[in-house]
């Protein structure tokens, strides 16, 4: 439920259901099943006096659906300086984590500077605990406006970072890769050792940077599950417009009809299989093998669906 309400209020526009399934955990994925479920959530959030609003969009589902964060937090009070003060090391000390603990400075108005600048300390600490020693430096980044330097996936990485963000349980970064030239994000628990602070004011990231579509743009690295790479053979009718969307540096093979092959970082294989499904007979999954055969029992489930809706339509 906290991650339904989150993903809700972090959203620019209103969400398809299947959109929310993707960045919710836990939802089925019979569409019926899964239905009935976001029906249920939607409902306690109602009775908790959560403001889930239901506007029409375009597309397969025709409804689209998000929490109106005017409608939701609370005024601005008018606490002076010093009471805010007072109040947020009062939230501090007694360790309310995030993303608790900075929402709920912010609905009793804080603002986001005095929110970082006078808890992350303590809730930093408490992230420490929890086995994130990257994140304490990764937060004095963003705050001084720094680049850092560390090693993901075995490779020295040089980044620009724009903001964090938390999902599923899980803390990102989102930022400029230098060495790479384009946006890209990093699970932050999988970042090795304690990253390296540049100079503050050292970042340099894009004046057109937009960390809410970076972070949203492969929804197959947000799960919970260990981290597999999965092949993908896009054909050269897609190639193209798949590797300005993933970036270059995700192909590891060229072939000689204009296709290539992808290799993704994946934590959540059913969203990778619903993007692969998307693309219709212009994608293959090459391996692992796990990965191709839940494709080929997720195309056989659709197939038989629509058999047996054409039977109970003629039979009619």
């Amino acid at each position: 439920m906290t991650d339904l309400l989150l993903v809700l209020l972090d959203t620019p526009h209103p969400l398809s259901l299947r959109e929310i399934a993707n960045r919710v955990p836990g939802y089925p994925d019979a569409h019926g099943a899964r239905r009935q479920a976001f029906e249920r959530d939607k409902r306690l959030l109602r009775d908790e006096g959560v403001p889930v609003i239901v506007v029409p969009i375009g597309g397969e589902e025709q409804l689209g659906y998000r929490v109106d964060p005017d409608s939701y937090y609370l005024p601005d009070l008018g606490l002076e300086p010093e009471e805010q003060a007072a109040l947020n090391l009062a939230v501090a000390g007694v360790h309310l984590g995030e993303p608790i603990g900075q929402d709920a400075l912010l609905k009793l108005g804080a603002s986001e500077e005095s929110t970082s600048r006078e808890s992350a300390a303590p809730l930093v600490d408490l992230r420490l605990i929890d086995g994130l020693p990257a994140l304490a430096v990764l937060f004095d980044a963003i705050r001084q406006g720094a680049s850092v330097e560390f090693d993901y996936r075995g490779k020295r990485r040089h980044v620009d970072g724009a903001g964090l963000r938390f999902r599923t349980g899980n803390w990102y970064l989102v930022g400029f890769d230098r060495d790479r030239g384009e946006a890209r994000t990093f699970r932050v628990d999988r970042i090795e050792g304690v990253p390296e602070l540049g100079e503050p004011s050292s970042a340099q990231v894009p004046s057109d940077f937009d960390i809410d579509s970076t972070f949203g743009r492969d929804p197959w690295q947000f799960g919970a599950g260990e981290e597999i790479e999965v092949d993908v053979l896009i054909d050269g009718a897609e190639s193209g417009r798949v590797v300005a969307e993933l970036g270059a540096d995700a192909v590891v093979e060229h072939r000689d009809n204009g296709g290539v092959v992808v290799r993704l970082p994946v934590t959540d294989v059913d969203a990778l299989l619903l993007w692969v499904l998307e693309l219709l007979d212009h994608a293959v999954v090459l391996g692992p093998e796990s990965v191709r055969a839940a494709v080929v029992e997720r195309l056989v489930d659709s197939g038989a669906r629509r058999a047996s809706g054409a039977g109970d339509r003629s039979s009619r």
